[in-house]
């Protein structure tokens, strides 16, 4: 692992490069919207409110380089998934679970289109999203789990065995899978910096290198000046226990992530994946990987996952057994890939709300908006969120109406606060620690049962 590249933000960035940085803000400011995170929630709410209405004076604000975060740093999975729907469907009702299902559903779309409306290459291809399993209470897990999301509307799932998984991609061992056409492989950063520069086209102001330290009512405050707008829209995810008062809204969970060097082609007539479907697996501590656009897999997973009092890393440098566990990963799905030098490793953190459902909110009160704890489901979740943002404003201005959007279950729904210090810290760590174990248990033993264990972490988390 000597040559392996350990942080520098991403493997994304180091292959596509850090942007040219963008000037912080000079002074006190005004504007119509002030978005504060420069990450796809925010850009992808910049994009779409001055689409609806070019006379706004919009403003973004990043702390670092848009993208920083976890829009640069993500397994580049744009795909349906969406953290919450199940706990929609007992307190909205399952009509509305599947509505907010069937507008994820085509949310995948929706960012393909965009791209191409605005000549961003993204490396984007939709092979749809492969889970599989390999053990007895894997299998029991993805066939629930495939009832599930078919009950929730898609009638165009696939349910696989063994065989047929294998003619797909040959998992070492897998016996199953389920497989969804809503799903895409793509390049995170290529997308964010074609976003941001289709933001700064339509008129946009991103102000970079410009953290902000609170939100009040009508005021985003830096240290190079405040602006002033009617809506102010947090939109800063695993960052945002750096403002002040948000300690404890939403968890910065870490996950960390491995590339490998791009494999050979006889490599590849090992493993299949002609399909490049993204790719993850039934277990408690999961895994997520994609075929990049040269040919090489990248992996991630959990490794430290969360530091004491909410702290986020700087460059994303990982721990060094934390890549060991995850070229093991690689290794125990792709044998031939063994010898494959490990290119770039590197971690950033997601947000995670106490009871793990995304949200979207504006206080009409105040003028307060904000979107996130997408539980790393956030790369399609970021634009559902942001069309919503921009109905909840045109709304609340008296520019339009409710809309679909607006009426979804997720829209302001509230969540209590995680847990105080050391309280957050030893719980992340036991849960995870647990759910590791119940891995290791399933693994062994190879019972068809989901071992109590991770059941009562999944009860204790608020996860299911």
């Amino acid at each position: 692992m000597s040559s392996t590249i350990n942080g520098g933000i991403s493997f994304w960035y180091a292959q596509d490069g850090i942007p040219a940085p963008r000037e912080p803000l000079s002074g006190d400011a005004t504007a119509d919207v002030c978005v504060v995170g420069g990450g796809f929630t925010g850009l992808w709410t910049a994009y779409y409110l001055k689409k609806a209405a070019p006379f706004l004076n919009i403003t973004v604000l990043e702390g670092k380089f848009c993208g920083y975060g976890a829009s640069g740093r993500n397994g580049g999975w744009l795909y349906n998934g969406i953290a919450g729907r199940d706990t929609y469907a007992r307190t909205h009702g399952h009509d509305a679970a599947v509505r907010l299902q069937q507008a994820m559903n085509a949310t995948v779309d929706e960012v393909v289109r965009v791209a191409a409306e605005e000549t961003i290459d993204a490396d984007i291809h939709q092979g749809g999203v492969l889970e599989v399993a390999y053990t007895p209470a894997q299998l029991a897990r993805l066939k629930d789990f495939h009832t599930a999301e078919t009950a929730f509307g898609e009638t165009d799932r696939v349910l696989r065995g063994a065989r047929e998984t294998a003619e797909r991609v040959r998992v070492t061992g897998a016996v199953g899978s389920t497989w969804t056409p809503h799903g895409a492989r793509l390049h995170p950063v290529k997308l964010l910096k074609g976003l941001a520069g289709a933001v700064e086209a339509l008129g946009v102001t991103i102000h970079e290198s410009t953290p902000v330290t609170e939100i009040k009512p009508k005021h985003a405050i830096t240290p190079y000046g405040t602006v002033r707008a009617p809506y102010i829209l947090r939109c800063t995810e695993g960052f945002t226990a750096n403002l002040k008062g948000q300690k404890r809204s939403w968890l910065p969970m870490n996950s960390s992530m491995i590339v490998t060097e791009p494999l050979s082609p006889e490599i590849w007539d090992t493993i299949g994946w002609e399909g490049r479907e993204t790719l993850g697996d039934m277990a408690h501590a999961y895994m997520y990987a994609q075929r990049t656009a040269d040919d090489r897999i990248a992996i991630g997973g959990r490794g430290v996952p969360y530091r004491y009092g909410s702290r986020t890393d700087n460059d994303g440098r990982t721990q060094p057994a934390t890549i060991t566990a995850l070229r093991d990963i690689l290794v125990r799905f792709f044998p031939t890939a063994a010898g494959a030098r490990i290119d770039h490793a590197w971690s950033g953190v997601l947000g995670v709300p106490r009871d793990w459902c995304a949200t979207v909110t504006l206080d009409r009160a105040t003028g307060l908006g904000w979107a996130g704890g997408y539980v790393g489901s956030g790369v399609a979740t970021t634009n559902l969120a942001a069309r919503t943002l921009r109905d909840l404003i045109q709304q609340d201005s008296a520019q339009g109406g409710p809309t679909d959007l607006t009426t979804l279950p997720w829209v302001n729904h509230k969540v209590r606060k995680w847990e105080p210090e050391p309280l957050r810290w030893l719980g992340v760590h036991t849960l995870y620690a647990a759910y590791r174990t119940a891995d290791h248990q399933e693994s062994t033993s190879h019972t068809p049962t989901t071992p109590r264990l991770a059941r009562l972490a999944n009860r204790v988390s608020g996860r299911h």
